[in-house]
């Protein structure tokens, strides 16, 4: 019985000396792209529109380029091409032919 109560104790301070090891919160930047389309021409992309924001900064994409695409599916492909991951998508209409003002929110692990 001695024996049995010191190997428990050993195996108890064994158990409470390992580190303890955790999941980790992967972390990602956040980009917001905000694209204005045609209300009534099935999508043509009006302008596109990126603020300065901090996830921007030391990445392999600019503000420049972005703004210069011309369709939804090309600013797709470009941000999946230089890894960051399309999240969600937004939109407001305010009238019948005023322009559709689209948030695309897109995430890259850090």
């Amino acid at each position: 019985m001695k024996l049995f109560k010191t190997l428990f104790l050993l195996a108890l301070f064994v158990l409470f000396t390992l580190e303890g090891y955790s999941q980790e919160i992967t972390k990602y930047d956040f980009l917001e792209i905000i694209v204005v389309q045609k209300a009534n021409n099935r999508g043509k992309v009006k302008r596109i529109k990126v603020e300065e924001q901090t996830s921007l900064i030391g990445q392999n994409i600019s503000i420049d380029e972005i703004e210069d695409i011309e369709e939804t599916s090309t600013l797709l492909n470009y941000m999946n091409s230089r890894d960051w991951e399309f999240l969600d998508r937004q939109s407001v209409v305010s009238e019948d032919n005023d322009p559709v003002w689209m948030s695309y929110i897109f995430r890259k692990r850090k």
